[in-house]
C-alpha cells in the first residue's frame, strides 16, 4: 500500500490549503484508487496559521471585542483547543488588512488589540498561547500589546505613555507592577518566519515599515526609537534581546514578546508541524507532497514547504513540491526536492490560472501525472 502525506500551504488568491489537498487527492485516486492519504493544512505563522491548527485539532472559534491598529472597536477571533490552548493571529486585531491604504502610518498604529486578545484568552482559562505574528500594520515594538496586558511604559518624568511608534524614543522604563498577574502561569509560543533584529538596516523599521506606510523620514525616526526602546527592553530582560534573531518581527513585537513576556520565538512552520505531530504522522509514508502558490528561491528561505521538506528528509522520505507557478533558479535546481512541479500550463495567463475551478483542475491533472510516474516506477521495479 502506497501512503502519501499532503501538506500544502494555501494558493493565495485561489484555493485554501484544504481545497488544494482535496483536489490533489482526487487526482491521485484516479490513478491509484487504493492509495492511503493523510492531509494537513499548513502555514508559516502568517495568514492561515490559526485556521490550519484549528481545523486539524478540532478547536472552536472565540470572538472578542478589541481595538484595531487605530484604536477603533472591532471584533476579532481566535481559536481555543481543549479549553487551555489559544491559537491566534496578530493580524486579526493589528493587521495591515484592517486599514485602508491611506490610513497606514506606523508612527501611530498600535498593537493594543493583540494584547486585548491575549488577555481575553488568559481570562478564559487558556494557559498556552500560540501566536502567529505575520501581517501586522504596526511598528510600535509591542508597546501597545504590553499596555493592554497591564504594563506601563514610562518616560523620564514617570508619566505613562500611550501610542504607536512615535513614543518609542520617550520610553525610559517598563513598569510591570500592574500587569495581568495570570501571565505568570502562561506559556506563549510565537510563530514567525522572520529573523530580523530589532533595529539597524535589517531591523523592523528599515525592512518592513515602508510597506506599513512609512516614508524615509519616518523610517529613520522609527529606527532611532527602536534602538532606544531596545536598550530599555534589554535592561528589563537583563540580556541582549534587541539583537536577537526575530526581535524585529512584526514591527518589533518580537522583542516585547521575548524580552518582556518571556515568549519562545520559533519558525512558524516548525510550530505547526510540532503541534500536528507531523514527524509521527509521516513515519509510515512513502511520499510527502507539499507546495504553495508560487515556488521560487524564497521557498528555500524558511517558508512552509521547505519546513516540510526538512522534516521528511530526516526520515528519508521523498518529497515533491507542487506550485501554481515555479520560478526556476539555481537554488531550486540544487534543492533536495525529488521533484518540483508547476501545475499551470506555460501558455495559461495568471488571471485564468488563479480561478479556483481552473486551479483545482490543474492540481488534479498534476496529481494524475505524478501518480502515473509513481505507478510506472513501481511496475518497472516489480518486473525487473
Amino acid at each position: 500500500m502506497i501512503r502519501f502525506m499532503l501538506a500544502f500551504d494555501s494558493f493565495k488568491g485561489s484555493l485554501s490549503s484544504s481545497d488544494v489537498a482535496v483536489a490533489f487527492e482526487q487526482g491521485l485516486r484516479e490513478v491509484l484508487p487504493m492509495v492511503e492519504v493523510d492531509k494537513i493544512t499548513i502555514a508559516d505563522g502568517g495568514e492561515g496559521t490559526t485556521t490550519a491548527l484549528i481545523d486539524a485539532l478540532g478547536g472552536r472559534w472565540q470572538e472578542v471585542e478589541v481595538h484595531d491598529p487605530l484604536m477603533r472597536p472591532i471584533t476579532a477571533r481566535y481559536g481555543i483547543v481543549d479549553g487551555h490552548t489559544a491559537i491566534m493571529e496578530m493580524a486579526s486585531a493589528s493587521g495591515l488588512t484592517l486599514l485602508h491604504t491611506s490610513e497606514r502610518n506606523p508612527m501611530i498604529t498600535t498593537t493594543y488589540g493583540t494584547g486585548e486578545m491575549i488577555a481575553d484568552a488568559i481570562k478564559r482559562g487558556c494557559r498556552q498561547i500560540i501566536l502567529g505574528i505575520g501581517g501586522s500594520a504596526t511598528n510600535d515594538g509591542g508597546v501597545g500589546m504590553l499596555s493592554a496586558l497591564g504594563y506601563r511604559l514610562l518616560n523620564s518624568n514617570g508619566e505613562v505613555l500611550n501610542g504607536g511608534g512615535e513614543i518609542l524614543e520617550q520610553i525610559t522604563q517598563i513598569d510591570d507592577s500592574q500587569r495581568l498577574s495570570l501571565l505568570d502561569e502562561v506559556d506563549i509560543i510565537v510563530a514567525s518566519d522572520v529573523d530580523n533584529p530589532l533595529y539597524g538596516t535589517r531591523g523592523a523599521a528599515y525592512v518592513y515599515a515602508p510597506q506599513k506606510g512609512a516614508d524615509n523620514q519616518m523610517v529613520k525616526s522609527l529606527d532611532r526609537g527602536l534602538q532606544h526602546y531596545g536598550a530599555v527592553v534589554d535592561n528589563y530582560a537583563r540580556c541582549d534581546i534587541s539583537n536577537m534573531a526575530g526581535a524585529g518581527a512584526a514591527g518589533g513585537v518580537g522583542a516585547a514578546l521575548s524580552g518582556v513576556l518571556g515568549a519562545k520565538l520559533r519558525p512558524g512552520i516548525e510550530v505547526i508541524l510540532d503541534t500536528l505531530n507531523f514527524d509521527s504522522r509521516i513515519s509510515a509514508c512513502n511520499y510527502v507532497i507539499t507546495g504553495e502558490g508560487c515556488i521560487d528561491h524564497q521557498t528555500l528561505m524558511g517558508k512552509a514547504p521547505y519546513g516540510v521538506l526538512k522534516r521528511a528528509q530526516r526520515l528519508g522520505i521523498p518529497t515533491i513540491a507542487v506550485g501554481g507557478r515555479v520560478k526556476w533558479c539555481e537554488e531550486l535546481r540544487r534543492s533536495p526536492f525529488c521533484s518540483i512541479v508547476a501545475i499551470t500550463p506555460d501558455d495559461m495567463d495568471d488571471a485564468t490560472a488563479m480561478r479556483s475551478n481552473v486551479a483545482a483542475e490543474n492540481l488534479r491533472q498534476s496529481a494524475r501525472n505524478i501518480a502515473l510516474n509513481i505507478k510506472s516506477n513501481i511496475e518497472q521495479h516489480r518486473y525487473k
